[in-house]
């Protein structure tokens, strides 16, 4: 049996979950402490980490799945310590990784002027959901303008969202890269067609979204120069709001009485 198309328009829908995902994206009212699983071309790591009010910490718990030796530990609470000792280096470093956040509400802004947006019914519902997923195809607008040159990556991209009937939430993209994509004319970077990415987002406490899952596979050209596969997979899970915002010298505090057992 045909499942009934759900009120209103795909774009009334991208409309209210991007206007949700830019008040999700900048709000700082319910920070978390979660378990961390990163693979990338730079390794294999596993971190808990503390949203301060000053952004993440994070401590080092495992390697490749297994947990880090005595001297890898003794290593990762030295590198903790040493920002107690040195706080400037982690303000700066914070200060230069916010610019991501900026990028991300710019991109989920744009988003729903960026794209065609059609119906996908009948669509299996994710695992565990509790309410109605509206599921939503969409495919690049040929008459968006990008305005700015982090935009341009919506011109390439097309796939299917995932949106919560009762929050109006995104929480599942699928995207792959439909043709090649330009930054700064092909002078800053270039994204190969071919590429997807999949992100998942879930409810903690019914208070905060989180992102609990990123799996990108991207071919990339950076700075005219050389051609990466930048493949990089996250799960994210253990997810606990905090009773209040901390500092982030409290968060390292915190991270470095946590037990850990090395090897």
């Amino acid at each position: 049996m045909q499942q009934a198309l759900p009120p209103g328009t795909p774009r009334s829908w991208i409309d209210a979950a991007a206007k949700n995902g830019i008040a999700i994206i900048q709000d700082d009212s319910h920070p978390m402490r979660y378990r961390m699983r990163k693979i990338d071309r730079k390794g294999d790591t596993t971190r808990e980490v503390i949203e301060s009010a000053q952004g993440n910490v994070a401590r080092l718990v495992a390697r490749d799945g297994k947990p880090l030796t005595a001297e890898e530990d003794d290593a990762e609470r030295q590198r903790l310590n040493d920002i107690l000792k040195s706080p400037q280096d982690y303000l700066k470093h914070e200060e230069r990784g916010s610019g991501a956040r900026n990028y991300a509400v710019q991109l989920v802004k744009l988003m729903p002027s960026a794209m065609i947006y059609t119906y996908a019914p009948d669509q299996p519902q994710p695992p565990g959901s509790k309410s109605r997923q509206i599921v939503i195809d969409f495919r690049p607008d040929p008459k968006f303008h990008p305005p700015t040159m982090i935009s341009e990556v919506l011109t390439g991209l097309a796939g299917r969202v995932w949106i919560d009937s009762r929050t109006q939430t995104m929480t599942r993209i699928e995207g792959h890269v439909l043709h090649a994509v330009n930054f700064g004319w092909g002078f800053v970077a270039r994204i190969y067609p071919g590429g997807t990415i999949e992100l998942e987002q879930t409810l903690v406490d019914g208070k905060r979204w989180a992102y609990s899952r990123l799996d990108e596979d991207l071919t990339i050209r950076e700075v005219m120069l050389h051609t990466v596969s930048d493949r990089t997979k996250m799960t994210a899970w253990d997810f606990h709001l905090l009773p209040q915002p901390m500092s982030f010298q409290d968060a390292v505090h915190a991270l470095l009485a946590m037990p850990v057992r090395p090897q």
